[in-house]
C-alpha cells in the first residue's frame, strides 16, 4: 500500500498528463497482476469496481471521529488542519502519529473494505475501519480515506488509468476503453491486458455505462450550427436513466449510475415485456395521461422517431418536477403514490439489442432499432417471472383506483429546417410542460460518458429571483480556503427564509473578494459553514421550483445558478416568499 500512497503522492505533484500516465503504467508494472487489478481500481477512486453493488455505507464523520481519535488531537486543532487542507485524507496524513510495524499490503486493504462493506451496524463498521487505520501508516491512511470517500483529488480519473494499463502491457487505448466499458471492471480489464485477450470482453448487463451527454446552444440559429441533418426532441424536466432488460429481468439505473428501480416499480413490468435482452436511454417523468389511458395497466407507447406535434400530445403531457421528487430514494412505493403520481419512461435511444452493442452505429440507424423493438411483438408477462417485484401492482378495488399505469414511450423526435421552425418547436415544448429542446445529429455514434456538440440543448431558465445570502461554506478542490458555496434565503415578512444554495456563476476574484468580505461579518461560526450577516444580493437563476421541506420558505429551486452579484440593492428590495409562490403557481 506504501506504494500505490506513493504512487498517489507523484502523480498529484505534476500537472503533466503524460507524465501521470507514465507514472501509473510504471506502477502497475511493478506489481503482480493481483495487486496491479486491485491497485486499478484504487486508482480511479473507487473501494470496488464500477458494476458491483457492493458499497461501504461508512459515513464521512465516522472517519473524522477516528482520525481524530488516532491522533490524540482536539475537535479544534483537527478543525484548523480541515480549513487548511479541505480534505480529511490531507488532515490525516498531517496529523496522524508515525508507525512502526508489519506492511499494509493493497491486498489487505481490499479486503478490509469488503469486510466494512459487509459489517452490519455503525459500530462494527466504525470497528474495522479503525482498525485498518490503526494498521496505515500516515501517507497511506491519507489515499485509504480519499478512497473511502471517493474524493482523490490528485489529477487522476479513470480514463488516464485506461491509459497507463494501455501504455504498461501494449494494448490501444480504445481496446482498453472498449474492455472496461462492457465490463464495468478496470481490474479485470487490466487482467485481460496482461493476457493479451481484451478482445474476449463481453458485454455485462446491469452494469450502467456512461450516459451521453450534451453541450448547451443559446439560441436556434447555434442549434442548427454545427451538422446538415438534425433529430430535435423535447428536453424533459424528469430522471435520466438507463433501462437494462434481460432474462425477466429489469434494472434503473439513474445519471450517477446508481440503482433506482425501487422507486418506480411499475415501469420493470412494462419493460419486461420486450421481445429482446436491451439497454435503453431516457428520461423518467412525471405524467399525466390522456383520459383514454386511464384504465390501461402497464401499455407499451411506441411511436415511430418522425412524430407530428399532434402525435406527440396525445401521448400524454410532462407534470411538476415536484411531483417526480416524491418518488425518488423510496424503497416501497405506497399504492397511493402510484396511483396519484404516475410516471412514463420517455425512451430515446438505445445501447444494446439483439445480443449487440450498437453504440457505434449513428443515431438515425439506433433510431430504426429502437423503433422495432417498441413496436415489435411482446413476451407473455406471466410467463416471465421476474425476479425483484414489488409484487401485483393492482390497487385495492375497495380504494376506487384506476390500474397502475406505467408507459414506456418512444419519444417523438420532429425535424427543423429553419431557425424559425426550431422556435416554433421550442415554444411547443414548452406548452407541454418541458423544458426545452435536445437537437441531436443523425449521423452521430453514441458516445459514452462524453459531452461534444453531437447532442445539443436548449432551453431557458423559468425565472430569477433577487436573493439575501444568509450563510456561507468553504469549497472543494480547487476552492479550498475560499467561501463559495452560497446559502440564500428570501423575505417572508419580516423574516429572512431560506429558499436555496448555489455554489456556481461567479468568476474566482468575486469569490476571493466576497470571502474576505463574509469572514468580517460572520455571525456565527460552525466550522465548516459561517452564517453571515444578510447584506449581500444576489440574482439566482433556475429551471424548477418545488415545495420542499428542506428550506424554512417551503420551496428549493432546482439547479441554482447565480446570475450575478447586485451591490445596486439593498437586502430590503430581494424578493418575496409571495414572489416564490407565484412563480410556483404559474410553473404548475
Amino acid at each position: 500500500m506504501h506504494q500505490l500512497a506513493a504512487t498517489f503522492e507523484a502523480v498529484a505533484s505534476t500537472t503533466k498528463k503524460l507524465q501521470k500516465t507514465a507514472m501509473v503504467a510504471d506502477y502497475l508494472k511493478s506489481r503482480p497482476v493481483d495487486e496491479a487489478a486491485v491497485a486499478t481500481v484504487f486508482l480511479s477512486g473507487r473501494a470496488f469496481p464500477a458494476w458491483e453493488e457492493t458499497t461501504l455505507q461508512f459515513g464521512g464523520r465516522s472517519l473524522w471521529q477516528i482520525v481524530a481519535e488516532l491522533s490524540g488531537k482536539d475537535e479544534d486543532a483537527v478543525t484548523a488542519a480541515y480549513r487548511r487542507h479541505g480534505d480529511l485524507g490531507a488532515v490525516a496524513a498531517e496529523i496522524l502519529p508515525a508507525r512502526m510495524g508489519p506492511q499494509l499490503s493493497i491486498l489487505d486493504v481490499e479486503k478490509s473494505f469488503r469486510e466494512i462493506a459487509s459489517a452490519r451496524g455503525p459500530a462494527a463498521k466504525t470497528a474495522l475501519a479503525r482498525e485498518l487505520l490503526t494498521r496505515a501508516t500516515p501517507l497511506e491512511a491519507k489515499y485509504i480515506i480519499k478512497i473511502v470517500t471517493g474524493d482523490l483529488r490528485v489529477g487522476l480519473k479513470e480514463s488516464l488509468v485506461e491509459e497507463a494499463i494501455a501504455k504498461a502491457y501494449g494494448s490501444t487505448l480504445p481496446e482498453v476503453q472498449r474492455a472496461n466499458m462492457l465490463l464495468g471492471d478496470i481490474g479485470q480489464t487490466l487482467r485481460l491486458a496482461s493476457e493479451g485477450k481484451l478482445a474476449d470482453a463481453k458485454m455485462r448487463l446491469f452494469h450502467p455505462l456512461g450516459f451521453m451527454l450534451a453541450s448547451p446552444v443559446d439560441s436556434p440559429e447555434e442549434g442548427l450550427s454545427y451538422f446538415p441533418k438534425a433529430a430535435v426532441e423535447d428536453k424533459y424536466d424528469g430522471i435520466r436513466a438507463q433501462a437494462h432488460v434481460s432474462g425477466g429481468e429489469v434494472k434503473l439505473f439513474s445519471r450517477t449510475r446508481d440503482e433506482i428501480t425501487e422507486s418506480f416499480p411499475e415501469l420493470p413490468d412494462a419493460l419486461v415485456a420486450l421481445p429482446q435482452d436491451a439497454i435503453l436511454d431516457g428520461e423518467i417523468v412525471a405524467w399525466e395521461y390522456p383520459s383514454q389511458l386511464a384504465d390501461t395497466q402497464q401499455i407499451v407507447d411506441a411511436t415511430t422517431s418522425d412524430a407530428s406535434e399532434q402525435s406527440a400530445t396525445n401521448l400524454g403531457r410532462a407534470r411538476p418536477f415536484s411531483l417526480l421528487q416524491q418518488r425518488l430514494g423510496r424503497k416501497k412505493v405506497s399504492p397511493k403514490m402510484l396511483r396519484e403520481n404516475p410516471v412514463a419512461f420517455l425512451v430515446f435511444d438505445v445501447f444494446y439489442a439483439g445480443n449487440e452493442l450498437v453504440i457505434e452505429r449513428p443515431l438515425a440507424e439506433r433510431a430504426r432499432i429502437l423503433d422495432e423493438l417498441l413496436s415489435g411483438p411482446r413476451k407473455p408477462t406471466k410467463e416471465i417471472g421476474r425476479r425483484g417485484s414489488q409484487g401485483a401492482l393492482a390497487f385495492n378495488p375497495d380504494q376506487d383506483a384506476v390500474a397502475t399505469r406505467a408507459s414506456i414511450i418512444r419519444a417523438p423526435v420532429f425535424r427543423a429546417a429553419s431557425p424559425e421552425e426550431l422556435e416554433e418547436l421550442f415554444a411547443a415544448a414548452q406548452a407541454r410542460g418541458n423544458e426545452g429542446l435536445m437537437i441531436k445529429d443523425l449521423n452521430s455514434p453514441y458516445t459514452p460518458g462524453k459531452r461534444g456538440k453531437s447532442w445539443l440543448k436548449m432551453k431557458r431558465e423559468l425565472a430569477t429571483l433577487d436573493v439575501v445570502v444568509t450563510a456561507v461554506e468553504y469549497g472543494h478542490g480547487k476552492r479550498i480556503g475560499v467561501l463559495s458555496d452560497y446559502t440564500f434565503a428570501v423575505w417572508d415578512g419580516d423574516q429572512l427564509v431560506n429558499i436555496g444554495k448555489a455554489y456556481s456563476g461567479l468568476t474566482d476574484s468575486e469569490i476571493a473578494e466576497m470571502t474576505k468580505w463574509f469572514l468580517e461579518h460572520t455571525l456565527e461560526d460552525q466550522g465548516f459553514r459561517l452564517v453571515v450577516e444578510p447584506k449581500i444580493v444576489l440574482e439566482v437563476a433556475f429551471n424548477n421550483m418545488m415545495r420542499s421541506d428542506r428550506h424554512e420558505s417551503g420551496y428549493a429551486l432546482r439547479f441554482p445558478r447565480i446570475v450575478r452579484l447586485r451591490p445596486d440593492k439593498s437586502p430590503e428590495e430581494a424578493d418575496t416568499i409571495e414572489r416564490a409562490r407565484d412563480i410556483y403557481e404559474k410553473q404548475k
